[in-house]
This record gives structure tokens, C-alpha cells and sequence, in this order.
């Protein structure tokens, strides 16, 4: 049998501090009289060799698409297998009060927008970087940062959750670790780096103490999702439909893609990550440019060697350059570089772009592909409810397509669903669950939704779960696009809904159907006193779309709702809904 050392499970109704203070208590306890895990019961057994001390390990996330917390939970079941007492906490349930408590601290932090902080992360942000916050002298702490080097803004929540930690007094466990989009190596090597280091805390012989019968138990992969990155499932699209309207100027799809036989289940929140390949043509120019018949071996981007033509359709990414093929080409090709790099007519340039800038016929096919990022899946937020649907995952998607300095440019992903998938030509895909962004638990609380464009998808997903649920909850979608006639989406459904009672009020934004153009934010003030009421009534408040321009106005107006509505001063109304985001009432997805 095994030495165990109970402890609290995250799930005890204590606060992160009483946690901690508590199992140190018990491990200082049982250091002398280790617990043994019989049947289910714990006895303590006078006499039998001492068990190691428990190294405690809190990880903390910012998490705005769930991948910092996928991260987060998979390095506290990492760490549990190894023998540490780890838990996961979301920043938003976290006191920063309650790190001098804490011996170490492990940060997971994603950006986004620009250079933001993750919603999850803001108020825990404000408080650690506040005057009055508490000096960490006792803790150690490490930090892994998610980012996208295609951003300027790279990695930027994660640095600076990293220098306030060091310039409150904290000891660096390790240092910080930012990671690309294509994340899992580096953050393999981060939490392998920090084992021995955690373990080197236990004074007895450099161990971690083994894991407890409750640690283990979380820590089992038995339940782990079937299909993910590394093994997708293969899906076959089953309708690809039109859903805008002739004399849009955008062209957006609706698709079905079937799930048959794989087993996979998703809830109304969750987002489909897609697997796309490069288009055709693109690969076929970017051949001809190198001078090759696309035969040539090149190591592929899991290792093994591959054809150059297979490489480029599908396993690196040929549309964003990324940093290391942009440093390169400015190291080698200065000149080149600045050409493209201030052509105001090139403000997306491609690998493309850049080859044909330097007549690419003296770079090796090895050279090339060494040069680039691995492909990477795209996370579309899901617009069915698999209640409704069964054996089916529904998108909404605003399809790219536009013309650029002489060249006809599309997007990846977007492009590749729309024109080259098939029941024939499978995608590749897997689940990623939300935890906060989802339909009320209460079938009867109030549901505000503001979802401009292609923002509508979840929360089609949102009213399908709650007509096949019969949930009793008011409904209240904001809803714009440009123009009505040509532009609103799922028209038949929504107005259907409207009808029937489920969709309690519809508050329609069409910019360009007037002189003056008109947002949902806008909507949203002119029903402020209203809007104000159903937060009252304990509404959940949604908001999915574009996080630079749409989320930003839309979190101002519902700042100004409550200041006025809620007869608040500016600072009682931001506390009013930071409330609402740490009670998981406020919730974006938004990109």
C-alpha cells in the first residue's frame, strides 16, 4: 500500500489561503503518522516509515478560448502524477490576497486583442499591479505565456504578470517561458524543467511526496477527450450553404459537418477547432517560384521527411510568414525587406510577397520550409445545439476573400471549408470546451446576447438548447450587420423564434440602412433602462464578435447603462460589472 498525506480537494468549500494553511497543517501532522488509502478509508498505522512532505503547486490561468486553461489543467494532473499536490484555479475566482500564502505559484497566461489581458485575468491584473498589493517574499512563482508572434502585442499579459511578480519580492522558479501558437513543446519542456526544481523543496530526500488516492483520481486520463490536436477526427461536411444575401459585400457561410461514429459531444459554448490545408494555387505558385516539381524530400513538420508539395499544403503555414522566416528574410534580404514592409499596398504580405520580393530560385526547398510555422487549426465558435442536431456540429463562417497588390488572396481556413471540403474530402477536427461561456445552469434566469455578424453563432446554439430544454428564462438578442435585406443572417429562424414567444425581445443594428450608421452598442443605450432591469432580474450577459472595435464599444456602453440606469459614479459601475464577470454573468467570446 501506499503513503498518503490527505489534503483538501479544490472542490472543499475554503478559501485559496485556508486551503493552503490547511494542508500544510495536515501534511506537518502526517509527516510522523503517514495515512494509508485501505478501501477507501484512511488510518493512520503508529510506527510506519514517514512519508516526504507534500510540495504544494497552485496554478493560475488567464484564459480568454480555454487554451491557457487546458494548459493550466493538464500541468496540475502532470504534476499530481509526479507526486505534487497541484490544483488549478481560474484568476477570476482568486484573491490576490491570498498569494503570500501560496509557496508556489505557477502562472499560465494567454493575450489578447491587443496586448490585453484576458478576461478571466483583469481584476486579479488590477489588484497585482494596484499600489497596495501584497509583497511576495515567500513565494515562488514561474510563468508560461501564450501568445501569437504575428502579434506585435507577443505574449504581453504574460510578461507583465511576470515582472509584477518579480517586482513584488517573488523568487523566479524558472524562467519565463512564451510560447507561439504551436505551444505543446515548449510547454512540455517548461513543466519537465520545473519538476526537479519543485521536487528539490522536499526536505527529506529531493522527492515529492506520492500522490494521495483524491490527487491520483484527478489526475486520471481515462476520461480524456477521444479525438484532439494530435489525433483529429476525420468529419465529412454535409452542407455548405450561402447564407448571405445577393448585394452583400461579405460572403458568409452556414455548414454542417458530420460527427457520426466518432463519439463526440459538445455543449452550446464550445468552439470547433478546424485543421485546414493551404489552397492549391497558392502552393502551385509558390512551386513554380522555387523552381521545384514538388517532389523534392523535406523534413516534414512532425519530423519525418515528407514531399515539398505535401509540406506546403499541409503541414506549414504559407499565409502568415511568422517571426522566424520575417527575421530571416530582413537579415538576408534588407533591401527586399524594407520593399515589402512599406509597400502600403502589401499590408498582409505572404510568404508569397516576400519570395517573390527576392527571386526565390536560390533558396533550397529545405531552406524554405525551415523557415516556417507549423499549420495551425482555427477555433470557430459552434452555432448548433447537438440536442437539436444530433451526430451534427454547425458553423457560421464570413468566407475571405480579397484582392491585394495584383494577387488574388483568400483565407486559409475560411476558404478551404467553403471550397474544397466535401462528404469525399474530409476535415479535420475536435471539440474545445468552454466552462464559462455557455447557457445559464438555471433554466429560468434572463439571457441578454449581443452577437453583430458572424458573432450570431452561439448563441443560435443558445436558443436551440433553450427551445428543445423548454427553458422558461427571457431571451434578448442584439443583433447588425450593413444591411438588412442582404445581410441578416438566419433571418427565418430568429423572426420564428421571435414569434413563438422564445426570443423575448430583438433589437436589430443595420449600419448602412441609414444615413447614419447605427451599432449595437447604440441599441443596447437605447434600451438602457430596460437592459438594466434584466441585470437586476440576475440576466447573463453575452457578447461574441470582433474584440478590437464591436466588444470594446459594447463593454462602454454597458459601463454608461449602469452609471446611469444604476444611478452609479463611474468606479461603482466598473465594480458593479466586475461583479458580473467574477459571477460568471458577464462573459465574451470574442476574437
Amino acid at each position: 500500500m501506499s503513503q498518503l498525506v490527505p489534503f483538501l480537494p479544490d472542490t472543499a468549500p475554503f478559501s485559496p489561503a485556508q486551503r493552503q494553511w490547511l494542508n500544510g497543517y495536515f501534511a506537518g501532522i502526517y509527516s510522523s503518522q503517514p495515512v494509508l488509502g485501505m478501501d477507501g478509508m484512511a488510518g493512520i498505522l503508529p510506527g510506519s516509515p514517514a512519508s516526504a512532505p507534500v510540495v504544494n503547486v497552485t496554478l493560475l490561468y488567464g484564459s480568454q478560448t480555454g487554451t491557457a486553461e487546458g494548459v493550466a489543467r493538464e500541468s496540475a494532473d502532470l504534476l499530481t502524477q509526479a507526486g505534487f499536490h497541484a490544483t488549478a484555479w481560474d484568476l477570476d475566482e482568486y484573491e490576490v490576497s491570498s498569494l503570500p500564502s501560496e509557496a508556489n505559484v505557477l502562472m499560465i497566461c494567454s493575450t489578447y486583442g491587443d496586448g490585453e489581458m484576458p478576461d478571466n485575468a483583469q481584476a486579479f491584473w488590477d489588484a497585482l499591479s494596484a499600489d497596495d498589493a501584497p509583497r511576495l517574499e515567500s513565494l515562488n512563482f514561474a510563468v508560461l505565456a501564450l501568445g501569437d508572434t504575428n502579434y506585435e502585442t507577443f505574449c504581453t499579459a504574460g510578461k507583465d504578470m511576470d515582472q509584477r511578480f518579480e517586482a513584488l519580492g517573488a523568487t523566479r522558479l524558472a524562467d519565463r517561458v512564451d510560447c507561439d501558437v504551436d505551444f505543446e513543446e515548449p510547454f512540455e519542456a517548461w513543466i519537465a524543467n520545473l519538476k526537479p526544481i519543485l521536487a528539490a523543496q522536499s526536505p527529506s530526500d529531493g522527492a515529492a511526496a506520492a500522490p494521495s488516492e483524491t490527487g491520483a483520481a484527478s489526475a486520471k486520463t481515462s476520461d480524456a477527450p477521444k479525438w484532439g490536436k494530435k489525433n483529429p477526427f476525420s468529419a465529412g461536411l454535409v452542407c455548405n450553404r450561402l447564407l448571405s444575401q445577393p448585394g452583400s459585400g461579405k460572403e458568409t457561410r452556414h455548414f454542417e459537418i458530420s460527427l457520426k461514429d466518432s463519439g463526440i459531444t459538445y455543449e452550446p459554448g464550445d468552439a470547433l477547432q478546424v485543421l485546414p490545408t493551404n489552397c492549391p494555387t497558392l502552393v502551385g505558385s509558390l512551386l513554380e517560384l522555387l523552381g521545384c516539381d514538388g517532389e523534392e524530400e523535406v523534413p516534414g513538420a512532425d519530423g519525418s521527411a515528407t514531399s515539398l508539395r505535401r509540406a506546403l499544403t499541409s503541414m506549414y503555414d504559407i499565409k502568415q510568414p511568422g517571426k522566424p522566416f520575417m527575421t530571416a528574410f530582413e537579415t538576408q534580404y534588407p533591401e527586399a525587406f524594407l520593399a515589402v514592409s512599406q509597400n502600403e499596398a502589401l499590408p498582409d504580405p505572404d510568404v508569397l510577397d516576400c519570395l517573390l520580393a527576392v527571386n526565390a530560385l536560390n533558396m533550397t526547398p529545405v531552406e524554405c520550409v525551415g523557415l516556417l510555422k507549423k499549420i495551425q487549426p482555427r477555433a470557430y465558435s459552434i452555432s448548433s445545439s447537438l440536442a437539436k442536431h444530433p451526430g451534427e456540429v454547425h458553423l457560421t463562417v464570413a468566407t475571405v476573400r480579397y484582392e491585394e497588390n495584383g494577387r488574388d488572396k483568400k483565407g486559409v481556413c475560411s476558404c478551404f471549408l467553403a471550397d474544397r471540403v466535401d462528404e469525399a474530402i474530409p476535415v479535420q477536427v475536435w471539440i474545445t470546451p468552454s466552462k464559462s461561456f455557455s447557457v445559464p445552469a438555471s433554466l429560468d434566469a434572463p439571457m441578454i446576447m449581443v452577437g453583430p455578424g458572424t458573432g450570431i453563432a452561439p448563441f443560435r446554439a443558445f436558443l436551440e438548447e433553450r427551445e428543445v430544454t423548454q427553458a422558461s428564462g427571457r431571451n434578448w438578442l442584439f443583433f447588425g450587420d450593413r444591411n438588412q435585406a442582404s445581410d441578416f443572417l438566419y433571418e427565418d429562424e430568429i423572426t420564428a423564434w421571435q414569434s413563438s414567444g422564445l426570443l423575448t425581445r430583438l433589437d436589430l443594428a443595420f449600419s448602412r440602412d441609414q444615413d447614419e450608421k447605427i451599432y449595437v452598442q447604440d441599441r443596447m443605450l437605447e434600451a438602457g433602462a430596460e437592459l438594466f432591469e434584466w441585470l437586476e432580474a440576475g440576466a447573463y450577459f453575452y457578447v461574441c464578435g470582433d474584440a478590437y472595435r464591436m466588444a470594446k464599444d459594447v463593454d462602454a456602453a454597458l459601463l454608461k447603462i449602469v452609471e446611469t440606469h444604476g444611478r452609479r459614479s463611474a468606479d461603482d459601475a466598473a465594480a458593479y460589472i466586475s461583479a458580473l464577470k467574477k459571477e460568471k454573468r458577464y462573459v465574451r467570446d470574442v476574437y
